[in-house]
């Protein structure tokens, strides 16, 4: 009959791991199942796959009668009316008869012999084309049919149980599924075709069940999932559910390694590939591109080994590629069973660099390219997807040019802006596009530092011109670095990072602080402050594991990173003359070496600047001193800190600003006294209430009160 073992066979016998993928024909449009009847009333035409499939079960009915025929003329019981129970010969001949119509085929794969009555199918159908793709042999695509049988036409399941002398056996039986081919049982190379590490079984194409029975007794199943497949459907499998991710959209700018890891792709043989990212999107963006250059479809996989098997038959049914970014906290179990997979590309990115004892089988070891600050294209096409009316005079290029988010974040941020737009009521802003950024960029850093939202400009500054410009170009470096460190390869190698690090320098209440926030207002981006309550540890190397933690967040981070006191870390280094001196260098050497590194950035204030060690210094890109205001300056600062406080009329700052000498946040303060006296009062602020604010700042720093009698 068709589909008989040959010689061949034992040529083919081949281990799972033997059997390379290729590309898969194009997958036909899921069908949608009919009730009962609707082919009839409407006319309707089944798919080409299924009649195809039909077509083959018709070519099998006629193995089955002819194994009838052969086993009832040597049977002596086989006119017996209880034969099999209660399944009389006549009953099997009925169900022959009657069997589904279709049109004819054989059972062996198109371009083999059909059975005697029948022409093979001349259409490609899907059971051909899966098995062209996993190089399964002529006996694996005629067992395979054989034992799906019974799932797609019922009149198959007496028969079956007829020829297994058991009508509770409905399924065929390894012995049954040889017999029907052809294929003597006790040949090791056709018995090979059941073991596990079989391309059916290994594959998750067959499930020999009954293990306890001996070998020719156990039942065969095809999965439900394989079933369906070949019929039309390509819904995933329900153990996958809630595990399989749509891949984001290809950022528009090109990438080498993209380019070179789709060229690789193209050539059609399975690859597995690890690409290590700096920050989190930056992997994935590259092989959504790659994917995308190549034309190759993936399922894009989340969850954890258990459901490996599943998810690797999906990606064979469909010819796909499997994607996992962000490994589990123990990637061993779960990367060493992808990465035995050898018929199937794998693509992985996580940020931690590859461990050789995660698989036994490495994988191709890439580094993903670190993803810029900026990215206009990719804003716009997404924010052109969203579909929200921009404002006039937005400029979008200043606007996200601080923020190195993934293609995914890049959409979801564009949504999120698109929606806020929507209900406010009005056109997009970059207000819109900021807050949507930030929330994307969300962090752990909060378990070490306070999160300040900044709410200033830079008209709330009231500096001298050179520590305004020197910080108007802190948040130019901070645009412009990728340009300037990367296309124009100014960096200073030896895996430097590409952070912007600033001193502000100056006495308690200039401004500092204040200006850290301007800076990140600028940016549009949020302020952290270090806590050095969370990170300075009494125990010997606990500092440094917390100062770890707080830069790798910020690293991946898009954030201002703002050490207040920093002379309380940043120390000067002093000769060893203690185990507390020995360790206390060992905390700044790290510091040292950490900045280096180090891809954020990073502001620091201190009131000492004598007191930060030089090499810190030399690792700084800007140091911004901030001198104690002069008369006129006080006097800006008290009218800045009046501009919305009900003042009595005649109300003149001038004096105060001429005879007290206040730095700005003490004015501030002072400021503030004033206003809680004339609230006390219900009434506006008047001279005296601000003259009362001053002296009691001149009190808490200890200084005399000057001119007390005059006032």
């Amino acid at each position: 009959m068709s589909g008989a073992y040959t010689e061949q066979d034992d040529v083919d016998a081949r281990p799972a791991a033997d059997h390379p993928s290729v590309p898969s024909p194009p997958v036909p449009s899921p069908s949608v199942p009919s009730p009962v009847g609707f082919a009839a009333r409407e006319g309707a035409v089944a798919p080409a796959g299924t009649a195809a499939l039909l077509a083959r079960l018709a070519a099998l009915r006629d193995g089955v009668a002819a194994l009838v025929d052969r086993r009832a003329a040597a049977d002596p019981s086989a006119d017996d009316p209880l034969r099999g129970l209660y399944l009389s010969e006549e009953a099997v001949r009925h169900y022959l008869a009657g069997g589904t119509a279709a049109p004819t085929a054989g059972l062996a794969p198109a371009g083999h012999d059909a059975p005697t009555g029948h022409e093979a199918p001349t259409g490609h159908d899907a059971l051909t084309g899966l098995a062209v793709r996993l190089r399964l042999t002529d006996l694996d695509a005629a067992i395979l049919l054989v034992a799906l049988a019974p799932d797609l036409d019922r009149s198959f399941e007496p028969l079956y149980g007829y020829l297994n002398d058991d009508v509770s056996r409905r399924r065929a039986t390894v012995g049954l599924a040889l017999d029907l081919c052809g294929a003597p049982a006790h040949l090791a190379p056709a018995r090979a075709r059941f073991h596990a590490s079989s391309p059916l079984r290994a594959y998750g194409l067959l499930d020999v069940e009954e293990l306890e029975r001996p070998f020719l007794s156990r039942s065969l199943r095809v999965p439900d999932r394989l079933l369906a497949h070949l019929l039309g459907d390509d819904t995933p499998d329900a153990a996958l559910h809630g595990r399989l991710h749509p891949l984001p959209a290809p950022l528009p700018d090109d990438e080498d390694l993209a380019d070179r890891l789709a060229h690789r792709l193209r050539t059609g043989r399975p690859l597995t590939a690890y690409l290590r990212e700096h920050r989190e999107g930056d992997g994935l963006a590259a092989i959504a591109s790659a994917l995308r250059t190549a034309g190759v479809d993936a399922l894009r996989f989340d969850g954890s080994e258990d459901r490996v098997p599943e998810l690797l038959r999906e990606a064979r049914l469909g010819g796909r590629a499997v994607v996992l970014s962000g490994l589990p906290e123990r990637p061993g179990p779960l990367f060493g069973a992808l990465a035995d997979a050898s018929d199937v590309t794998v693509l992985l990115t996580d940020p931690r660099p590859y461990d050789p004892h995660w698989a036994a089988r490495d994988p191709l070891v890439l580094e993903a390219p670190r993803r810029r600050a900026g990215g206009t294209a990719a804003w716009a096409a997404a924010l052109d997807a969203a579909g929200a009316p921009v404002a006039p005079g937005f400029d979008l290029a200043a606007t996200v040019a601080p923020y190195r988010l993934g293609g995914e974040r890049i959409a979801r941020a564009s949504n999120a802006a698109a929606a806020l737009a929507a209900f406010e009521g009005g056109e997009l802003t970059a207000e819109h596009v900021r807050l949507a950024a930030r929330q994307q960029s969300a962090s752990g850093l909060e378990q070490h530092a306070r999160r300040i939202r900044p709410d200033v400009g830079w008209e709330d500054l009231v500096l001298p011109e050179r520590p305004l410009t020197q910080l108007h170009e802190l948040a130019l470096r901070a645009r412009h670095r990728d340009r300037v460190l990367g296309d124009w390869r100014l960096s200073a190698g030896g895996g430097r990072g590409r952070g912007v690090l600033g001193l502000f320098a100056g006495e308690s209440g200039t401004g500092k602080t204040l200006s850290a926030e301007v800076v990140a207002a600028e940016l549009g981006l949020d302020l952290y402050v270090v806590q050095l309550s969370s990170v300075v540890d009494k125990y010997v190397g606990e500092t440094e594991k917390n100062l770890e933690r707080i830069f790798t967040e910020a690293d991946r981070t898009d954030a201002v990173l703002l050490f207040d006191e920093a002379d309380a870390v940043f120390g000067k280094r002093s000769e060893v003359k203690d185990a507390h001196d020995k360790y206390a260098n060992m905390e700044s050497a790290y510091l040292l070496q950490r900045l280096e590194s180090f891809d954020g950035i990073a502001l620091l204030t201190t009131n000492l600047r004598a007191n930060i060690d030089e090499a810190f210094t030399r690792r700084l890109d800007l140091v911004v001193d901030f001198p104690f205001p002069d008369a006129g300056q006080r006097l800006a600062l008290w009218r800045h800190g009046l501009a919305h406080v009900p003042c009595a009329a005649g109300v003149d700052p001038a004096p105060l600003a001429r005879d007290f000498e206040l730095a700005g946040g003490s004015i501030r303060s002072a400021v503030v006294t004033a206003a809680y006296l004339a609230a006390g009062r219900d009434e506006p602020v008047g001279d005296g209430d601000l003259l009362e604010g001053a002296r009691r700042e001149y009190r808490k720093a200890g200084r005399l009160v000057p001119g007390e009698a005059n006032w």
